[in-house]
């Protein structure tokens, strides 16, 4: 059979369960058509390999704006290239460039035009120069777009493309059991052509959701997707995604045609670039959260949102006992899936992923903490109309500037030690432009645009930064240069590939282990870290480290002579023993 009648077959059996409940004025083998040819697909498609890992342990992800660094005399993006080039070379092999378009609100993700880059920033040669020499990933801001959208000015209208991209809702439904990640109110009231409409609002009035019912949606961001990979993107993050299908008297979360259309999206992505990644953004309970891996045909990554939380808790309290637990617990990704593991980004540190892992009081702990070290609370309204804390808002070095006891001597260290940390974890490790570059707390951003989420977009003038990165005394470049030389270690580690096996070590409540095993069984690294402020002892016959093998510890490059004695661990230091 040929691949598109292949393919047609396949995307028509996705089609079924995504539509099964909608009445459409097509069928869904017309429907596939038309997706293949949006793709821009042939017979030449090459269908994906299933279970391939499209990635290995060179793969790190830098995850920036494309204004976090400004020089008035060259656009944004032309200095993030140059950033790149002059302080990562090859260290780093991949780039998450957030929102780069028109937008009204939200720091680019409520999304005025999906096809054209913000002129403040640079344009589409600027991106595909990044994509010549680094893999890119963006966003796919597929749950909603800006209120000032042509769409969103069509839906007023009641007439033009866009004027049924919109879903509305009554007030008079039941839509008590919805699940928000903000306080204002879900519908907003907006008068149009056709007589007032209410139109659903999952994040903010200025982000109105689109309406995956009507199937010229999903053609649209078909398009756009196409458009990307032609720009010269592989890798798509689908933000707030766990949104997208929405029913009145649901949750209007996680439900199966959101999973479906995942899928679907997949299935095109893969034949049009058997590389390409598909991430899904779902910060959501960790429990819910993996189900977005589907049976290997769904996200080929999720991200890790409940890394951030339990390990900062680990590192401010000491105690690894909730961080090795949930450890315990995930499962093992099968191949042609990965976890994205990162410990911050340009949102806060979200606290949903830590419900049912994090004890209500570690909870309450953890946030006053934070406040004591300057961040501020981003709250939610619950299912029972209850105000819950729903993210921390921070810039991790802050964060980790001390314990529950306050700041203290150790703050880089244990910064290094939460790195440390990460880069060793199953999975695809991202890494903030703002962790790489040690940034404090935006207080003056805060004042300015009374959104929390500020206080961790920081812009820098590069002019300063240079100087600052110059400086070998300043904690700049003291952190940039020692994560950087992490990640050159990591690379060269056949153990660290995403895929390699790994399990949780028990070594009490101050030593954070766990074990790494390359794919082909040749490398073994124990990756062991102290997470308090004492200095702890490490008896290496508790590894049952094998007496035939040579060991060395790979970050002080450093020979094991006796396998039977103790190793002393500085507070918040990392050690990774290996056998190659």
């Amino acid at each position: 059979m040929a691949i598109l009648e292949q393919l047609k077959q396949k995307l028509s059996q996705q089609l079924a369960i995504i539509y099964n409940d909608v009445e459409l004025n097509t069928d869904y083998a017309e429907l596939a058509e038309r997706l293949i040819t949006t793709m821009a697909l042939d017979n030449n498609a090459t269908p994906p390999v299933p279970f391939a890992n499209h990635w290995s342990e060179q793969d790190v992800v830098m995850i920036t704006y494309g204004d976090s660094i400004i020089d008035h005399q060259y656009k944004p993006l032309e200095n993030l290239q140059h950033f790149i080039d002059s302080y990562l070379g090859q260290t780093i092999n991949s780039i998450h460039v957030l929102p780069f378009f028109p937008y009204s609100s939200d720091d680019g993700f409520s999304v005025i035009d999906y096809s054209s880059v913000n002129e403040s920033l640079g344009d589409w040669q600027d991106i595909s120069q990044l994509a010549e020499s680094k893999k890119v990933m963006a966003d796919l801001v597929i749950n909603h777009c800006s209120s000032r959208s042509a769409w969103f000015d069509n839906f007023i209208k009641g007439e033009g493309q866009g004027c049924d991209y919109f879903f509305t809702a009554s007030p008079e439904d039941d839509l008590s059991l919805v699940v928000r990640p903000r306080t204002s109110p879900l519908l907003r009231t907006v008068q149009t052509a056709n007589g007032e409409q209410h139109v659903w609002c999952t994040f903010s009035h200025d982000q109105v959701d689109l309406d995956f019912r009507n199937p010229e949606v999903l053609l649209q961001f078909v398009s756009i997707i196409r458009q990307y990979l032609d720009a010269g993107i592989s890798i798509f993050r689908l933000d707030a995604v766990a949104f997208l299908w929405k029913e009145v008297g649901s949750k209007s979360i996680n439900l199966v045609q959101t999973h479906e259309v995942i899928r679907l999206l997949r299935t095109l992505v893969e034949h049009a670039r058997n590389d390409a990644i598909i991430i899904t953004e779902t910060n959501i309970p960790n429990t819910q959260n993996l189900t977005y891996f589907g049976n290997a045909n769904e996200a080929h990554c999720i991200y890790n949102f409940s890394l951030p939380p339990l390990l900062i808790n680990t590192l401010i309290t000491g105690d690894c006992l909730y961080l090795k637990r949930w450890l315990m617990s995930m499962p093992p990704a099968q191949n042609g899936t990965t976890y994205f593991n990162f410990i911050a980004s340009h949102d806060g540190i979200g606290l949903r992923p830590a419900e049912g892992l994090l004890t209500d009081q570690e909870i309450s702990t953890l946030i006053n903490t934070m406040k004591q070290f300057g961040g501020r609370i981003s709250w939610r309204t619950s299912e029972s109309g209850e105000q819950k804390a729903y993210e921390m808002n921070i810039t991790l070095f802050d964060a980790l500037q001390g314990t529950t006891n306050g700041p203290d001597k150790w703050g880089m260290a244990r910064f290094i030690c939460a790195h440390a940390i990460m880069l060793g974890l199953e999975g695809i490790p991202g890494i903030y432009i703002h962790s790489l570059l040690a940034t404090t707390n935006d207080y003056e951003k805060l004042k300015n645009t009374h959104h929390n989420r500020a206080i961790n977009r920081h812009r820098w003038q590069y002019p300063e930064l240079k100087d600052k990165l110059a400086d070998g005394n300043s904690h700049h470049h003291k952190v940039l240069n020692q994560l950087l030389a992490l990640i050159d270690l990591r690379k060269q580690q056949a153990a660290f590939h995403p895929n390699a096996t790994q399990f949780t070590l028990h070594l009490g409540l101050q030593l954070f282990g766990f074990w790494r095993q390359s794919i082909d069984r040749k490398q073994s690294i124990f990756c062991i870290s102290n997470i308090s402020d004492q200095s702890v002892q490490l008896p290496l016959s508790e590894l049952n480290l094998v007496l035939t093998e040579r060991w060395r510890e790979l970050i002080t490059d450093t020979e094991l002579a006796a396998l039977t004695d103790t190793m002393t661990l500085s507070p918040y230091q990392t050690v990774w023993l290996s056998n190659v």
